[in-house]
């Protein structure tokens, strides 16, 4: 199986925002964010579906998860933080996590063809990191 793009950000073949970081666990900032602060958590090793992941990745996935939602909590004091898992788009099991305050940012879909704003992005990284 070639490489995701996920996996390609795992090893730095390609930059981004990191946010938090363990043995079996990678999490940064999507860069076509829900909302600000939007966070992919991934684990290290590419499985394509997230019920093929095995237990104790899955395991780590959702703990991980949980400290990104926390922490999404703590730092930036929204109403809610949510968490989706839509199989689509990166061949690569991921977990969003993210802030909202309103059903509308709930169900808000990105465009993904805008151009990333990294200034921003990297600022909220440096915000959400630990």
């Amino acid at each position: 199986m070639a490489d995701s793009i996920f996996t390609k950000i795992i090893k730095g073949e390609i930059p981004s925002h990191k946010v938090y970081e363990d043995d079996n666990t990678f999490a940064f900032l999507d860069i076509h964010p829900k909302t600000p602060g939007h966070v992919l958590v991934v684990p290290k090793q590419q499985i394509e579906s997230l019920w093929d992941v095995p237990d104790k990745d899955f395991e780590a996935l959702m703990i991980t998860s949980k400290k990104v939602a926390q922490r999404i909590e703590e730092v930036m004091k929204p109403q809610k933080v949510g968490l989706m898992v839509e199989g689509v788009g990166v061949p690569h099991a991921h977990v969003h996590v993210f802030p909202f305050n309103s059903l509308k940012e709930f169900h808000t879909i990105a465009d993904q063809n805008a151009e990333p704003d990294h200034k921003a992005l990297a600022a909220m990284a440096k915000k959400l990191s630990f």
